[in-house]
């Protein structure tokens, strides 16, 4: 076990840099800590989210995002669905699935990180990771995708906020033409919140939009955020997701609260299936944000402001 404090990781050697001085951290330093199997990211001696990528069924992702208060809002391969894990990204490609955990799926296979370290923007300090991904197609062992994958996590203690940012650029090996990504219409960046949270929590979004009904509770909606409000083991919590105004699609959001609730942020690639070509690049920008209570609406624009302004300043890490 490694713990990174104001360092950079360069695959093989761990290099100690002073990026940010000690005083910028009231109440203590950032730290990373990279294990054999998992990354945990920890501001002030406290968990800001853990991340599996080595070991794990199918697919790395964030198995814990924890809010301000100290409160954990997702969940692991419960035994009703045991594909949902945590905070993951997935979708068919080639007609290969990624999702689903059954009759041979596709495989997300970590290659390295290129980069893990503690930064600084606006004085607030950030613990990072740039990961590199091969997606696999396990019968015939094609390479279909190369991944790059960026995850950003701070606590942004002026608004009480746990702030993350998920980067991923996509490229078609040099074999290939082009490769198209498909799936059902909640394929893409999901979220299974931790069982507490099931059935009597409340969607909203930045339009006040009640979306196209699917079947259930299911809903397809269009708008800038979608959050949900519940009670995470007695603890009243928020949760917003954020699409950016680059990416190639608007997002689609997919909510259900029945029998359990989920949220995803898709590409809306049950209708739409997407192309993605050699020598052009599939980058995707997601944030999440989480407190502790209810929170208005006012501030979430706020903080969807501030969190586009920032991807802009902090510059694209997938480039």
């Amino acid at each position: 076990m490694k713990w990174l404090a104001r360092g950079v990781f360069v695959p093989g050697v761990f290099l100690f840099a002073s990026f940010i001085s000690a005083a910028a951290f009231a109440g203590g330093t950032p730290r990373i800590c990279v294990e054999g199997n998992a990354i945990t990211v920890q501001a002030d001696e406290r968990v800001l989210l853990r991340y599996c990528y080595r070991d794990v069924p199918f697919k790395p992702y964030i198995q814990q995002l924890f809010s301000p208060g100290g409160t954990n809002i997702l969940r692991d391969a419960p035994a009703d669905h045991q594909h949902h894990h945590g905070l993951m990204f997935a979708v068919a490609v080639d007609s290969v699935n990624f999702w689903e955990e059954h009759q041979t799926p596709g495989r997300q296979v970590h290659q390295s990180f290129t980069e893990v370290r503690i930064d600084k923007h606006d004085d607030v300090p950030l613990g990072n990771f740039t990961e590199n991904i091969d997606w696999v197609n396990p019968r015939s062992h094609e390479l279909l995708l190369r991944e790059r994958r960026t995850i950003e996590v701070c606590a942004l203690k002026d608004v009480q906020v746990t702030l993350l940012t998920w980067q991923s650029s996509f490229d078609v090996p040099p074999e290939k033409e082009f490769v198209t990504l498909t799936g059902s219409h909640y394929f893409g960046l999901g979220m299974r919140f931790v069982e507490s949270m099931d059935s009597r929590g409340q969607f909203s979004n930045a339009d006040g939009k009640s979306g196209d009904v699917v079947r259930g509770d299911e809903r397809l909606v269009r708008s800038k955020w979608c959050t949900y409000t519940a009670s995470a083991n007695s603890q009243a919590v928020t949760v917003a997701m954020f699409d950016h105004p680059q990416n190639p699609r608007p997002v689609t959001w997919f909510t259900m609260t029945k029998p359990f609730a989920y949220l995803s942020a898709t590409m809306n690639l049950h209708k739409e299936p997407l192309k993605v070509t050699a020598g052009e690049p599939l980058v995707l920008k997601y944030g999440v944000a989480l407190w502790d209570g209810q929170v208005q609406t006012e501030q979430i624009d706020k903080l969807y402001v501030r969190w586009v302004d920032w991807i802009g300043k902090t510059g694209d890490k997938l480039k």
